[in-house]
């Protein structure tokens, strides 16, 4: 059984340099249209991809169909709808391989997800989100129902909170000010939530999600660096909280965790 959670974007996902005078807006536009698709979704008019990109329908109609016509879109004839075309397999599959930390990781994150029968998840960095691409699971009743590709929030997750103690800190800067840009409102407790996590990560090289990502979810994460050029990646292990224990979360696969974590380091060289 599958405990159904959301991947949606986080309010603001498309927030974007200001006064950038090398940022190409109509190319992050176009971008932002594919982003704006969720998992399971069969098609999109144009009206909603324009209310979901705050974008004008005119351009976003431009944008459709010139997606459309580099394969990027597939146009739906008869509900006049947008779904996501086949070019966009060719370009994942070319991202996912050139990824091999994946399959070096793979063996260790699914011996941890064995042994805490929870879900174990590779993440890297989207904008203001982590996107999972890699996952494994333990035999367990109920498991969340995430997989490579899922989306969740950064600044609400262990697994956003990680990378955020582990990123460069002008990076880090960066993200915290797009976070205030688009929630003014919600700033307050979001900063107070990072703040709490990236203290714990000095304190214990992890941090935690008890209830703050999902209510009913628990988890922690540790980041890495891969190197080979790549950024700062993430592990976590979680599970619905009426399965999982948060106390056996930090005293027993914690370490473990931070172990797995720490083989990962450099995997990629130089």
């Amino acid at each position: 059984m599958a405990a159904q959670l959301s991947d949606a974007p986080e309010r603001g996902e498309r927030a974007g340099p200001k006064e950038d005078r090398h940022f190409v807006t109509a190319l992050a536009r176009g971008l932002d249209v594919l982003a704006c698709f969720k998992r399971n979704e069969d098609a999109l008019a144009n009206s909603e991809i324009a209310a979901r990109c705050g974008l004008a329908r005119s351009t976003v109609s431009r944008l459709t169909y010139t997606l459309t016509k580099l394969g990027y879109l597939h146009h739906v004839p008869h509900s006049g709808a947008y779904r996501l075309g086949t070019a966009l397999i060719a370009l994942g599959a070319t991202a996912l391989a050139g990824l091999d930390v994946r399959q070096i990781a793979r063996p260790g994150m699914q011996e941890l997800a064995d042994f805490a029968k929870a879900s174990v998840g590779l993440g890297v960095r989207d904008r203001l989100s982590m996107r999972y691409i890699e996952c494994c699971r333990g035999e367990v009743a109920i498991a969340l129902n995430i997989d490579t590709g899922s989306r969740i929030s950064m600044a609400r997750s262990a697994m956003g909170r990680a990378y955020l103690a582990a990123c460069d800190p002008a990076e880090r800067q960066a993200i915290m000010d797009d976070f205030r840009s688009v929630d003014d409102a919600a700033w307050p407790s979001l900063r107070e939530g990072i703040e709490q996590a990236l203290e714990e990560y000095r304190m214990t090289g992890c941090v935690r999600s008890f209830g703050d990502w999902q209510p009913t979810v628990s988890a922690i994460a540790v980041a890495f660096h891969p190197g080979g050029g790549l950024p700062p990646m993430t592990i976590n292990c979680g599970a619905p909280t009426v399965i999982l224990d948060p106390g056996f979360l930090l005293e027993d696969v914690r370490p473990r965790l931070i172990a797995l974590a720490a083989s990962l380091e450099g995997v990629m060289g130089s």
